[in-house]
């Protein structure tokens, strides 16, 4: 299955960089937010959906944990969405609302939802209403989360493969295989498109594929927490699965919650652009693409692994531990910056 998604992508791809070439379907390069600084097609999504989507129905995934039609009606019309932002640009406001019905769809008819706060601050079972906006909320958290990360080659795509590897690996020893196979399938289809995305990239996955491969690491981890919850008759295959979710997802919530927090700090919109991602912070420190995608990859790994070992201590603790290394990570290199930045001033003072 794996083997047929990849292939897919990789023989999509090329036709797909004849198509964007022929019709001059580049990135923005003069954006201040790029990172090259030659044209590059940005429609690696294309490929991404159309493996994901054809391996799915090819292998006729059916699960009544997760209802595949409501699945792809969303993913279909977030690629339309997506794919338009990739050409011609989408208005934010036009962005947010067509994730809201996404996400509405996903909630309300396909009920993917949180049902429970998992004994998280103590709360258990939650309303219909308050489930229903939580799980809303989460989606388009995660969505964009995705969205916000693709800013260097390679980032997205492997935490994409690092999460739905994560996810893939749990449903299989939770035996629910149909789950696990969804997970692979946006791996494999991610895993052909990094062929051409590690640096020097030659495609880019855009909106279509970040939107996308977010969404359904966000339905993924709903699922996840849910066939984990404990019902008072069954112990659950994994413990402490909110916080394990957390894990597997930190690296795109962390970057998100914490760029969104600075910039409302510093009176902006917590939706304009900047440079100050996780990732930028890495590359001003000098390491390349490759090196900064390896270092927040491993560091994912890492976190999941230590949630994994340690997941009797309970998901409150669990969530704290994830959220005070990643801010001790994100101290650290602020530590070395400012080293870095004494260092140029005291030798531009030795020359003046």
């Amino acid at each position: 299955m794996i083997t047929f998604s990849v292939l897919i992508t990789l023989l999509s791809i090329p036709s797909i960089l004849h198509v964007a070439r022929t019709r001059h379907l580049y990135d923005d390069v003069g954006h201040f937010r790029k990172q090259h600084d030659h044209g590059i097609p940005r429609l690696g999504g294309v490929a991404i959906f159309v493996s994901f989507t054809i391996t799915l129905l090819l292998f006729s995934i059916i699960d009544k944990n997760i209802p595949i039609s409501y699945l792809l009606t969303a993913s279909i019309i977030l690629f339309i969405m997506g794919l338009k932002d990739d050409l011609s640009g989408v208005n934010p406001s036009t962005k947010f609302l067509i994730q809201f019905i996404v996400a509405t769809i996903l909630v309300i008819l396909g009920d993917i939802r949180f049902t429970s706060m998992y004994g998280v601050f103590g709360v258990y079972a939650i309303p219909y209403i308050t489930s229903a906006i939580l799980s809303i909320l989460f989606i388009i958290l995660i969505i964009n989360a995705f969205n916000l990360i693709d800013g260097i080659d390679g980032l997205a795509g492997t935490t994409c493969i690092i999460v739905n590897g994560a996810f893939t690996i749990l449903f299989t020893h939770m035996k629910h295989y149909e789950m696990a196979a969804v997970s692979l399938t946006i791996a494999g289809a991610v895993l052909g498109f990094l062929r051409y995305n590690l640096t020097p990239a030659k495609i880019f996955m855009g909106d279509a594929g970040s939107l996308l491969i977010g969404l359904i690491s966000a339905i993924m981890a709903i699922r996840f927490i849910e066939l984990n919850k404990f019902t008072g008759t069954t112990t659950p295959a994994v413990i402490s699965a909110p916080a394990v979710a957390f894990a597997i997802l930190i690296v795109p919530i962390f970057d998100t919650l914490r760029v969104f927090t600075l910039r409302v700090l510093y009176r902006k919109s917590p939706f304009s652009a900047d440079r100050n991602h996780i990732h930028h912070r890495i590359l001003r420190l000098g390491y390349t693409h490759l090196q900064t995608t390896f270092i927040l990859g491993g560091i994912n790994i890492l976190l999941i692994v230590i949630v994994l070992v340690f997941a009797p201590l309970g998901n409150l603790t669990l969530m704290i531990l994830i959220l005070a290394s990643s801010m001790l990570f994100n101290w650290a290199i602020t530590f070395f910056l400012r080293t870095k930045e004494r260092e140029k001033l005291s030798v531009r003072n030795l020359f003046v």
